[in-house]
């Protein structure tokens, strides 16, 4: 077992900026290119995940949208009726119930994926676009409908509460390669270029046994990667993150810098990132099974010009 209090040294600015530059993915598939990382997804990859499903059990990795106002859920969705059974639409016996629903595409409450164009470093985005190009009608580039097309890969599990034999990291703790590389090793799995990694810090069972918290500065904080972790990340080639937290330890591990993973990754890397799954169920199968890789589908709204979109990523065994 890790021991749950120790943590790794915190990295100056100067050492994360060095990071940055080193995973920068800019002009690698050319000066126009919007999909980042995904372009490491090829078809014959997704032909190979695909060869993965034996059982064809089916895994929802994401959590129920909280309508709920708490501590880490201070816009909760919206959720009403806008028509019962009870309504004579002059169709005979034939009725409808309909309802809307109205939500926040980022937070800590909503299982959701970032376009390209959420994140900026130093006025900058993926490719040294301008920040500026995201204005008040929307996002003019690196949008959220560059992946329309969905996310279709290897998913790969690293579990790494369980490998630390705990039922979570508790908040502030971060995750180094190091660490990621011990898991891999544990589970006797590698993650390899395409994949898409699916991180389990148990965030959403401990949200569930011991009540929501504020989970951000002010409050107890979460538990995410540490930088150093970064670059493992950029040298196997992975195309995608998909975390229980949002992949961020708070407090950060960086001086100045109260998010560095999301800088990393989505504007230097041009990673597709996600926040807040729930991955207690899929994390389950996987002991059980003994196999810590499956299909992964999953697809974001087509909203026009959007920085995010709730999604429903589905694991297939």
């Amino acid at each position: 077992m890790t021991d749950q209090t120790r943590q790794p040294a915190s990295i100056s600015l100067a050492e994360f900026e060095a990071i940055f530059e080193s995973v920068k993915n800019w002009g690698r598939w050319g000066d126009d290119d919007v999909r980042g990382t995904l372009n490491l997804v090829t078809p014959a990859r997704v032909a190979a995940a695909a060869a993965l499903v034996r059982t064809g059990r089916t895994v929802s990795m994401a959590i129920p949208i909280d309508t709920a106002a708490g501590p880490d859920n201070p816009e909760p969705a919206l959720h009403y009726m806008t028509q019962m059974h009870d309504v004579d639409i002059a169709s005979g016996k034939v009725r409808f119930a309909m309802d809307f629903a109205g939500m926040a595409c980022h937070g800590h409450c909503n299982t959701h994926m970032d376009a390209l164009c959420h994140v900026s470093y130093d006025g900058l985005l993926y490719g040294g676009r301008p920040a500026s190009t995201v204005t008040s009608r929307g996002a003019q580039q690196l949008v959220l409908d560059d992946y329309a097309s969905g996310i279709v890969g290897r998913g790969v599990l690293l579990d790494v509460a369980r490998h630390r034999g705990v039922p979570w990291l508790e908040p502030g703790m971060a995750v180094t390669r190091a660490e990621l590389e011990a898991v891999e090793e544990s589970q006797g799995i590698r993650l390899g270029e395409g994949d898409l990694l699916v991180l389990r810090t148990g965030h959403h069972r401990r949200r569930r046994e011991r009540g929501p918290w504020v989970n951000d500065y002010g409050g107890e904080g979460k538990a995410g990667l540490h930088p150093d972790a970064i670059p493992l990340l950029h040298e196997r080639g992975v195309a995608a993150f998909l975390p229980d937290g949002d992949g961020e330890t708070i407090p950060s591990c960086v001086e100045g810098v109260r998010y560095p993973i999301h800088p990393l990754q989505v504007v230097a890397m041009g990673m597709m990132v996600s926040d807040s799954l729930d991955l207690e169920e899929v994390a389950d199968v996987c002991a059980a099974e003994g196999r810590y890789a499956f299909l992964v589908v999953a697809s974001p709204l087509r909203l026009a010009r959007g920085t995010g979109s709730a999604f429903n990523p589905i694991a297939i065994f």
